[in-house]
């Protein structure tokens, strides 16, 4: 009854997908996508597909309850002085490979941009999750000229690698679980924080990936803390997501909440059951617009919307259930969208696999060693 419900209500949203995406294509065709307030590239921290690492050195350099902090000379010595190989860099950032298991992420100077590292350190700091990455230290001590951040490694590349860069397709057990274990991140950080996070860039690209494939929700550098319900920030350009997962509420009133992550991951769940990318530049296309009519009757179009690269292996039921739950993510009232806490709720209900099962138990377990 409950599945059904949800269906109903994902077709109803679909319905008005297509208007949404219309209007986000025109907002991207404009320009308007800006990370920062800068006609400056969006901060990309992206190593390759065998050596991907989250921004930092290894874990014998900081505790999970206590990162550490560096002087710069340390930072310098950790990059052989800003010669290490550099294995990601952005319009304000640039990671160094310090050792075959760390790095270190540097902020460019400007006392704007350390204000950024600041709010982003200090969220950083309040984090302790087994599916987000781990701050291992930091360095500030440069009058705000310049800031490193150290996390954990990371090896095994980011969902979006895994999704439309590898030949060797994710099977849909381990896609249900990686969906499963990142929501449990997102509604720590909506409602198991002291204060309320939204983190503002949910992403494939902004997922990593461990040695067994469990994700590492990374880049806090739009995340505000404190939201209850929604706020409309006056540094709006600094908070936009990326193309194809930004919330179009937030296009039309500049209002971020919550509910804009809830958006952005059921764009990442539509990536997950499709295959296809958020957004592709060359058609400049919206997976969201080129699913809506799809969700409208998932029952009949479900082979049509599933990933080729999974031919039949993977769970019709499960999967229809997925497709409903990124429906109701994706639409167009936040108000109606549904909290973090209801997708796992559905995710426990409806989508029944074993993988699912085994995440369950071990989210569970890590809880408690938190």
């Amino acid at each position: 009854m409950a599945l059904a419900l949800a269906i109903t209500l994902a077709s109803a949203a679909a319905l008005i997908l297509i208007s949404s995406a219309l209007a986000s294509i025109v907002y991207f065709r404009r320009g308007c996508f800006r990370r920062g307030g800068d006609h400056q590239p969006a901060d990309v921290e992206r190593g390759t597909s065998t050596s991907r690492v989250a921004d930092g050195p290894d874990s014998s350099i900081g505790t999970k309850d206590s990162p550490r902090r560096f002087h710069w000379s340390e930072i310098e010595t950790l990059t052989r002085n800003f010669t290490s190989p550099v294995i990601g860099e952005g319009g304000f950032s640039t990671v160094y490979l310090s050792a075959p298991s760390s790095a270190v992420k540097v902020l460019l100077s400007s006392e704007r941009l350390h204000r950024a590292f600041r709010l982003e350190l200090d969220v950083l700091l309040r984090l302790h999750h087994p599916h987000i990455i781990r701050l291992l230290g930091f360095c500030d001590d440069r009058d705000g000229e310049r800031g490193a951040l150290v996390f954990e490694y990371i090896p095994n590349g980011s969902l979006h690698e895994k999704l439309h860069e590898t030949l060797t397709p994710l099977s849909w057990p381990q896609r249900v679980s990686i969906a499963y274990k990142l929501a449990t991140a997102m509604d720590y950080l909506h409602d198991g924080c002291d204060l309320q996070i939204v983190h503002g860039d949910i992403k494939a690209s902004n997922v990593l990936l461990g040695e067994q494939l469990e994700p590492k929700l990374c880049d806090f550098g739009s995340a505000r803390m404190g939201f209850s319900a929604a706020v409309q920030p006056r540094d709006a350009a600094h908070m936009v997501g990326s193309p194809g997962y930004v919330d179009p509420h937030y296009l039309r009133t500049g209002i971020v909440s919550k509910k804009s992550d809830v958006y952005s991951f059921g764009v990442l769940l539509l990536e997950l059951i499709t295959g296809g990318e958020a957004f592709c530049s060359e058609k400049e296309q919206l997976l969201t617009a080129r699913m809506a009519p799809l969700l409208q009757n998932t029952a009949r179009t479900l082979p049509e919307m599933m990933d080729p690269k999974l031919g039949m292996e993977y769970d019709a039921g499960e999967a229809a259930a997925m497709a409903a739950m990124a429906a109701l993510c994706v639409g167009a009232q936040p108000s109606l969208r549904p909290s973090m806490a209801d997708v796992l709720r559905l995710m426990r209900e409806k989508v029944v696999s074993a993988s699912l099962s085994d995440s369950i138990s071990a989210v569970d377990l890590e809880k408690s060693k938190l």
